[in-house]
């Protein structure tokens, strides 16, 4: 394989092909994304190579391993190693120093968080947590789903509130009341609004809602 061969402007690495990893790089071939997957397991890279474009078996702590497969060339970098803390850790070293301008790790704990951004990850995820906190949102039924990002705000999908069925959006003053931004309502077998004032409710409508996380919740609560 050229040392340039696969990568592309929107090209990523993922490192680490367990169950985080391999979802991971699975996800971005289908989106259409050139993926170099790295694992130094050959059982894992003979598992994955008939489904990922490139796979390749490389000690991913050893940064002259990873320069030689031109992963500084890629514009992101996705390491997926979450057991072994130090493998996890050289790794985004490895990566930093070889000056990938954009590297995402998982973090098993917040310890281990905290170590990968000192150690030179821009973004660090902890899928356990995050989905274990997804799941505790939509399991009570309030929400059909859940997503949180890092500052505070979310947008779920949730069924529409009562008070506001019959009626427009701007009649049933649902921001200044609740301190949320409806984004759009979808009913059923029609395609999907976005909300304007004029936006009619209806019995069953679905609204996308966008706020604060502890505002959305009490929103959702609602219905």
């Amino acid at each position: 394989m050229a040392k340039n061969s696969i990568v592309r402007g929107d090209g990523v690495v993922v490192i680490g092909l367990g169950r985080f990893g391999s979802a991971v790089a699975q996800s971005l071939v289908h989106l259409g994304h050139e993926v170099l997957a790295i694992d130094e397991s050959a059982e894992l890279v003979q598992n994955w190579a008939t489904r990922l474009t490139h796979v390749v078996e490389a000690d991913s702590c050893n940064t002259d391993s990873l320069r030689r497969l031109g992963v500084q060339d890629f514009p992101h970098a996705v390491v997926g190693i979450g057991t072994d803390i130090e493998a996890s850790v050289l790794t985004v070293l490895a990566l930093s120093e070889l000056g990938v301008p954009d590297i995402w790790a998982k973090a098993i704990n917040p310890n281990h968080g905290r170590i990968l951004e000192r150690t030179g990850a821009h973004h660090v995820v902890y899928p356990e947590a995050a989905m274990g906190e997804r799941v505790a949102h939509l399991v009570t039924g309030k929400m059909i789903d859940f997503i949180e990002f890092d500052d505070g705000f979310a947008i779920v999908k949730t069924t529409a509130p009562e008070e506001a069925v019959g009626k427009s959006l701007g009649e049933s003053a649902l921001r200044s009341k609740y301190g949320v931004t409806i984004v759009g309502v979808k009913r059923r077998k029609m395609d999907f609004t976005y909300a304007t004032p004029e936006t009619m409710v209806e019995a069953g409508d679905l609204l996308i809602v966008s706020g604060p996380t502890k505002l959305v919740e009490r929103f959702a609560a609602l219905t």
